[in-house]
Formats: C-alpha cells, structure tokens, sequence
C-alpha cells in the first residue's frame, strides 16, 4: 500500500495535520463505533450486485479470523469469498477451515508475493464487483451493502472507496482518516485511498488487463489506481466508514516503506510526470502543481475532520 507521507513535517507540527496523513495511534484505544448497519431487504439474492473479494494471507493466524468474520458477519447475500495463503506455518489454516462453508475457493502454497497471490484469486473470481482485504485488516460492519448500493444508484460508477478506522491489535479503534472527497489529480502524487476499501467493477478489472503488476511489493494498489484514472475511470468518494486498517509491527506498511515504499512511489510520480511532458521544464512545474494540489489537499482534509467532529456533516 503506497500511503500519504508528509516526511519532512517535524514532530511538533503533526497534531495540525488532518488524520489522513498519518499511520499511527491519534487517541486512546476505544471500541469501535459501527454507525449504521445495511441488511437484507426483501430482495433475493440476485437483486444484489455479486461481490468477489480475494484474501491475500501469509503467517496472519492471529488476524485473519477476525478479517474472515468482518466479511462474513455482514451477511451479503451473493458474496464470492477467496482465500490465497502463501504456505502458513502457524495457525492460518485450522482458522481458514472453521470458514470453510463461506468460502468459495481457496488455496495454500508457496506464491511470488502479495500481488502474485491476489492475481491467483482474482483468476477465480467471477463477481461484478471486485476488490481485496488483507488478512490483518477489517471491513466496517455494513460495508458490502453500501458498496452495492452506490454501484447500482450510478452505472457511471467504476471505482467507490470510503473513510477509514485504524485499529490497533487487539482490535481497537486508534485513529481515524476523513478525506475531504476525491482528488483526483492528487492521486498523480500520493496514494490517499484507503486500500481496504477500495472496490471496482470487473469491466474495468478487465480493461486494465485484469492483473496487479508483480514488479511492485509496496505501492501494488496505487499502480492500479493508475491505470484505472489512464483508463477514465470515474471514483465516488463514499460518506462512510467502510473499512478497518490494522497497525501492527509486522504489518507490510511499516516493513517495506523504506526500501520498495520510497523507490516505487517515485516511480509512479515520474511515470505521470513523463506521460504529461517529455520536457524537463514542464516536468518540474508539473511537479509545482502537484505539490500545490497536496497542500490544498491537507488544508480541506482538517477542515473536513473539525466540521465532522463539530457534526456539521455526516459520514455514516
């Protein structure tokens, strides 16, 4: 996941910035607040859109049990469950097993990294709608059918992401990112979508050529936001919360930000850069603006979390 990173603000400055910039404990731990919940209505089945989510899994034992629970306990009625374990050695698999009625399809062997093993499930998947969740994080009690129903109020839709909770651990709610809605050229520079709750329609799955490029192990979700925005994609920012990123020591984020983190997002930075200009001039006042976009980004994203706090608008 290629995140926000504001590297050069000292430690005294962070309280000014909005949540969203930040991979790390902001209050007190405290339970989860579940907002509303979407349920099944009279409809059956095959009234709701099909849903395929692929759950990429290595040595998550301690997690994945409450990131399987989190899908399943919404009870959306046409749900397409994959699992993709890369060979566990701890508990993962006795706990993928109690499971097993839910999922549709799933695997346990060795694989070329997290992009590798999410294009093996996505290979299985069959729904409408895609995405996936990480064994250590969390959808947001109601999520699925909230996705269902934006993609199904709008045909232009192809992407919907939402708000995101930071849990800690034991499962606790640390933090919270309110973004200010999409930005899309923001996204020509820093990745601020939350991966885990990020979906899109198949169609464009399709057109994109269906695959994670696997040349990537940080920044695997932000290469495809590109290729979605080169595609035309259109985003809808939804107003909830809709999924829960865990923070732990031995969580991707932390582990690879320095070494693939800093070298992939420059990679994806040049890469708009290149395709906006071939000139170095226009290149760097490109790189002005884009910087410029990110300040303006951060200053509505605080202003959004206080009119949120304040209860000026809603985000359910």
């Amino acid at each position: 996941m290629a995140e926000l990173q504001i590297t050069t603000t000292r430690k005294y400055l962070k309280p000014l910035l909005p949540g969203c910039t930040r991979l790390e404990r902001q209050y007190e731990p405290k339970k989860i607040a579940t907002g509303i919940k979407y349920t099944q209505t009279e409809n059956t089945a095959s009234d709701y859109p099909q849903i395929s989510i692929v759950v990429p899994s290595f040595n998550q034992g301690r997690f994945i049990g409450q990131t399987l629970d989190s899908i399943t306990s919404q009870n959306y009625p046409n749900l397409e469950l994959i699992i993709v374990d890369g060979g566990s050695s701890d508990e993962t698999l006795d706990v993928i097993s109690r499971y097993s009625e839910h999922i549709k399809w799933w695997v346990s062997e060795p694989d070329n990294g997290q992009a590798n093993a999410i294009n093996k499930g996505m290979a299985q998947a069959t729904g409408e709608i895609l995405a996936w969740l990480n064994s250590d994080d969390c959808l947001m009690p109601g999520a699925l059918f909230r996705v269902a129903q934006a993609f199904t109020s709008s045909k232009n839709i192809d992407v919907v992401y939402g708000h995101r909770v930071l849990i800690n651990e034991s499962g606790e709610d640390v933090g919270i990112w309110i973004l200010p809605g999409h930005r899309k050229f923001l996204l020509t520079y820093a990745d601020f979508i939350p991966q885990e709750t990020m979906f899109w329609r198949s169609g464009l799955w399709t057109k994109v050529s269906g695959r994670l490029d696997e040349s990537f192990r940080f920044a695997i979700d932000w290469e495809l936001i590109c290729r979605f925005i080169e595609a035309g994609a259109k985003f809808e920012l939804i107003p909830a919360f809709l999924g829960q990123f865990r923070m732990h020591d031995m969580q991707k984020t932390n582990a690879q930000i320095e070494t693939d983190g800093f070298r992939e997002m420059e990679i994806i930075r040049r890469r708009f850069r290149e395709n906006f200009s071939r000139h170095i001039a226009l290149q760097n006042q490109y790189y002005r603006l884009q910087r410029a976009n990110l300040y303006w980004f951060l200053i509505q994203a605080r202003m959004t979390e206080i009119l949120w706090r304040l209860k000026l608008i809603r985000i359910e």
